[in-house]
């Protein structure tokens, strides 16, 4: 199941707008049981923010965080290095939660 809201006003890291992908395992629901994944992802746009009006809401780089459409982008950065996750347009979820420590 998926799970999200529309953030009208987001919340920018490094100016641009980003998801997260928070990984949760319903093990029970009386009483409710979850547990947390904690390495899940966070996907960034390649394009910095500036809300929609009718001469960007067609940018779909700077609007939308799918993998599939800023992976094409020749501004996505792409991170290799598994020990450094805090740099790129696809960042662990416990980077950003250093970062917004």
């Amino acid at each position: 199941c998926v799970v999200q809201r529309y953030l009208s006003k987001p919340y920018l890291i490094d100016g641009l707008k980003f998801d997260l992908r928070i990984y949760v395992l319903v093990a029970g629901v009386d009483p409710l049981k979850l547990f947390i994944y904690h390495q899940g992802l966070a996907r960034f746009a390649t394009e910095p923010y500036v809300a929609p009006n009718k001469e960007n809401i067609d940018d779909i780089c700077m609007h939308l965080t799918n993998y599939a459409i800023n992976k094409e982008s020749d501004k996505f950065v792409f991170n290799n290095d598994e020990k450094n996750m805090s740099t790129g347009h696809k960042r662990s979820l416990t980077s950003i939660y250093e970062l917004l420590q």
